[in-house]
């Protein structure tokens, strides 16, 4: 008999439907005739028949005709949703669309697996993971090491052995010994008393990242978690059954205690889950729209659930990636930049370098030659100031390298230690082959918050020298081009206000950029006495990056209009080519137009992926020509000085860099 699930003002309804040739308006009518039952005062309405209402999809919001049979528009187990008409729908939830729901518009199910054994999961990895594009599997070795620390387990159940966690209560109430037969409701009231979250839920994609994290702890067979209750979880993540995780309440140190709850509250049943067939409804009713079960918990499994720093090191892995992504790309709108204002490439000159031997300085420069190179790439612009009277540029052109030495340095030791340590560790609670179980400190979060707070300050440099060269694009007094980017300045304001934005951003990063790490406040009754804030820390290096681009993407809509400036004169091929895919989604400023949409177009090619490449589209523009350089500079063939060996696998000499802009610099 088939069965659908109506969301009426705020509550779940499941409706079973004998015939199939009742229409949309009869299930209508049948799911507000059981909400005013469930009401004392019948919700307000004197009968069914004076309720006038609309139903619309809860996946994609579709309106329903209302004389459609069931049969022909729903499938079974749908949900939908009961609009009533006059009553004013929340602004801050809506139950079928929470935040980011367009990203699963397009969702289909993934027909690949990524197999996990605890040990291999890479920040790419989780991403993708996050994204939707695999499903998730076991190794036959990790199934056999769940096995046997469950085994552990369920000897020390049955010896009645007194075990932190297992037979004991929690924090405070570590020596509060629990009786066998209350062992189960231990670890659901476990689960319900943490789930004390609160904030805005986490984004599909992020809770995804979460959950598939937190498998693959799980799977390292430390936790004493059972390997049924673990395929149970996979289960879920399958079929992208997702739990209402409130983004704020975890201190980060006996692992992140609330969020981790709350993603385990879902997978019993219990409190809110989120799916694309589904949007928000109870989880039970997401899970049973599935064909999968609530999971029922077994002594140990509550904690071995919500135990770790998985919402750290999640978000935090999203932080890595988007920053190495971000920091490539702010290299090409430097050097599109610094064309604009007829800068020059002899400070990215590779003895410069050398001398200062750092693989990241090197690296950018050489990226600055590679595009800029006027001997390689011809440049009309280049060409045109050639003799010019200037000697040097503003550091934030002339010292990029420089500046992006911390950056890249922090972006690789924090991509390397996620990678390293986050991603692929465990609490190490339950030994199988000591048989025993320890109770150590595995899960406090200082490691990730420290990572993730020198990261932010990282990234953040990106945006501040940005903001100085939007500014020097801007002043006609430093650029020679017109006042804020635009003709007829005084009727039109052109990028007086987006600078405005950056330089907004900017300073709101400076704030964002303390670290979270340098606080702690004692918690559980002074048990938890020194927590890591690492859950701050990792949501603010987020919006930090977030700024970052942002402040980047404004920096690479004015570069394209100064460029307009100096027509019919062309830029080097590789940044030619940069210009014309921003210009593919943003018209040249020819007079003021709400700026907004250029601004969000700009910021997609920053963040946007293409498909069939995995990497971001502006960077994907560049890199064929950054490559085919580095082949044709750097041959393979040369020998290894001692100082290309301390750049690492760059192997720069000191004749590949040598450009003729500024004869007369000094």
């Amino acid at each position: 008999m088939p069965r659908y699930t109506v969301h009426v003002r705020g509550e779940w309804l499941a409706v079973p439907c004998l015939n199939s040739t009742n229409t949309i308006e009869w299930l209508g009518k049948e799911a507000v005739r059981r909400y005013m039952k469930n009401k004392p005062d019948n919700g307000g309405f004197a009968s069914v028949e004076e309720v006038k209402f609309y139903i619309r999809r809860c996946k994609g919001l579709g309106l329903l005709d209302l004389h459609d049979s069931v049969g022909d528009a729903l499938e079974d187990n749908e949900f939908v949703e009961v609009v009533i008409e006059g009553d004013i729908m929340s602004p801050d939830f809506i139950p079928s669309q929470p935040e980011g729901v367009h990203l699963y518009s397009k969702y289909r199910e993934p027909e690949q697996y990524i197999s996990l054994d605890g040990n291999s999961l890479t920040t790419e990895d989780l991403v993708n993971l996050g994204k939707g594009l695999y499903k998730i599997k076991l190794t036959p070795e990790a199934e056999a090491k769940v096995k046997q620390s469950r085994e552990v387990i369920e000897r020390i159940v049955k010896e009645q052995t007194v075990v932190y966690g297992i037979t004991t209560g929690f924090g405070k109430f570590a020596r509060t010994v629990i009786p066998n037969s209350n062992l189960r409701e231990l670890q659901v009231n476990l689960v319900r008393s943490h789930s004390a979250g609160v904030g805005k839920p986490l984004t599909p994609e992020r809770s995804r990242m979460l959950l598939a994290l937190r498998i693959n702890v799980l799977a390292k067979g430390y936790s004493g978690i059972s390997l049924e209750t673990l395929e149970q979880v996979i289960e879920a993540f399958n079929a992208s059954c997702l739990p209402y995780i409130p983004e704020k309440g975890t201190v980060g140190a006996s692992g992140d205690l609330a969020p981790l709850s709350h993603l385990a509250l879902g997978l019993i049943g219990e409190g809110k889950m989120w799916s694309p067939k589904s949007g928000w409804a109870d989880a039970k009713y997401v899970l049973e729209a599935h064909g999968l079960k609530p999971i029922t918990l077994k002594p140990k499994e509550g904690l071995a659930l919500i135990n770790g720093t998985q919402m750290i090191t999640s978000l935090g892995c999203e932080a890595v990636e988007r920053a190495g992504a971000i920091a490539r790309q702010a290299d090409i709108i430097a050097a599109l930049t610094l064309e604009v204002l007829k800068g020059t490439t002899r400070a990215f000159d590779t003895d410069i370098h050398a001398v200062r031997p750092h693989r990241g300085q090197a690296e950018v420069a050489f990226r600055f030659r590679s595009l800029l190179d006027s001997d390689h790439h011809p440049s009309e612009i280049a060409e045109s100031h050639r003799f010019c009277d200037r000697v040097q540029d503003a550091y934030t052109m002339r010292c990029c390298p420089q500046l992006r030495y911390s950056n890249y340095h922090r972006y690789l030791s924090c991509k390397l230690y996620f990678t390293c340590v986050c991603l692929n560790f465990s609490l190490k609670m339950v030994f199988a082959e000591r048989e025993e179980t320890i109770s150590g400190g595995n899960f406090h979060g200082e490691y990730p918050a420290k990572a993730l707070d020198y990261l932010a300050i990282g990234v953040h440099e990106l945006a501040a020298i940005s903001e100085r060269r939007i500014e020097r694009l801007c002043n006609p007094s430093l650029s020679e081009l017109p006042a804020f980017l635009v003709t007829e300045g005084g009727l039109n304001s052109g990028f007086m206000i987006a600078h405005c934005t950056a330089a907004a951003l900017v300073s709101e990063n400076k704030a964002l950029c303390h670290p979270s790490s340098v606080d702690s406040l004692s918690t559980s009754a002074a048990t938890e006495d020194h927590v890591s804030m690492g859950g701050w820390a990792a949501r603010k290096a987020l919006r930090v990056i977030e700024h970052v681009e942002q402040v980047l993407a404004i920096e690479l809509l004015a570069a394209c209009q100064g460029i307009e400036f100096l027509r019919p004169l062309r830029t080097t091929t590789p940044l030619e080519k940069v210009y014309d895919l921003v210009r593919s989604v943003v018209r040249p400023w020819i007079k003021d137009r709400f700026m907004a949409p250029d601004i969000e177009a700009a910021h997609r090619l920053l963040v946007d992926q293409k498909a069939s490449a995995g990497s971001w589209l502006v960077w994907e523009v560049a890199k064929p020509y950054i490559e085919k350089y580095r082949r044709e500079h750097i041959p393979e063939s040369r020998p290894i000085s001692p100082t290309a060996f301390s750049l690492g696998s760059l192997k720069i000499s000191a004749d590949d860099s040598h450009d003729h802009r500024h004869q007369n610099e000094l």
